[in-house]
């Protein structure tokens, strides 16, 4: 078990360089100056901001420099929010953003994967029906325009929560409603489909003819090793909650990291991209680390792979 966690914290590390290396040359490839975005008509003070930055200097040495940056874990200043380090947006805007991810996973994840199980154990039933085109009317349905609908019908109309900002606890409600539904739809298609799956293999025949009780063959066996191919992809969509949705953010009016991120791709802001890019990076690679060790106590075959 040691020599695949060491395995597997290797290609994390690997993956995270992979990915700033990459990010950063291809962010440099970009047309443009950041700072005469900002003031088209002042190029001197343009030419002072870039050798400020260093962004006059030889790109290997910008290279080097960003990753000594990131061995301390030191993503640098924004160039377009002067003063600000992407560490300290990061520290302020984060938590926001990982709340309102936390929040639609925990109401999400159960309830989809409960309406999956319900869904294939009474296969061909009204509710199996019902929960197949919920699911997919749900998933075709744009977020931002199931995010209007909501304000308008429980903000606006029966004035149950706030429409917008991020204030108390009521505020979050209706953008995590919103967050989960997607969460809600894939787990159900998922979990029905893998249930009935393995309801279709010889070992659940086998223990319904030695007498073994549904409930208990559902629960123990069934229900067991469908969830096991699901764990796959937790890594990917918790970290892709926790960085949260822009279009989301944009529409509730939620001060977090999207709004920053979509940004400072416009307007050339290389460190506060690259930071960003690189903090989503360690996240999906985080996240996919403890999957994979949660996979390798599970199933003690991964380990050898």
């Amino acid at each position: 078990m040691t020599k695949y966690i060491i395995k597997r914290l290797l290609i994390s590390l690997l993956t995270i360089w992979a990915v700033a290396t990459v990010c950063f040359f291809l962010l440099r490839l970009l047309p443009g100056n950041p700072f005469i975005l900002q003031n088209p008509l002042d190029m001197k003070n343009a030419e002072k901001m870039m050798a400020y930055y260093g962004l006059d200097r030889p790109l290997w040495e910008q290279y080097l420099s960003y990753l000594d940056g990131l061995i301390h874990l030191d993503f640098g200043y924004s160039l377009t929010h002067v003063g600000r380090s992407v560490n300290a947006v990061i520290a302020q805007y984060f938590p926001i953003t990982a709340q309102l991810g936390v929040q639609a996973l925990l109401l999400g994840m159960p309830l989809g994967l409960l309406l999956g199980i319900l869904s294939a154990v009474r296969r061909g039933g009204g509710l199996d029906y019902g929960c197949q085109l919920s699911s997919v009317v749900l998933t075709a349905i744009p977020s931002f325009v199931l995010a209007a609908v909501m304000q308008l019908i429980f903000g606006v109309y029966l004035k149950w929560f706030p429409v917008s900002q991020w204030l108390s606890f009521r505020h979050t409600i209706l953008p995590t409603l919103v967050l989960s539904i997607g969460v809600i739809s894939g787990h159900c298609r998922s979990m029905r489909t893998l249930m009935l799956e393995v309801g279709r293999q010889d070992y659940l025949k086998t223990a319904k003819a030695k007498g073994v009780s549904n409930v208990r063959v559902v629960v123990f066996h069934q229900i067991r090793n469908a969830i096991l191919p699901m764990i796959t992809n937790m890594g990917l969509e918790i970290a892709g909650m926790l960085m949260g949705s822009y279009i989301i953010e944009k529409v509730f009016s939620i001060p977090g990291l999207g709004a920053y991120f979509v940004n400072s791709i416009t307007g050339l802001d290389y460190t506060m991209t690259l930071g960003l890019v690189v903090f989503q990076a360690v996240i999906v690679v985080a996240a996919n680390f403890i999957v994979d060790l949660l996979y390798g106590l599970i199933d003690p075959r991964v380990r050898v792979v």
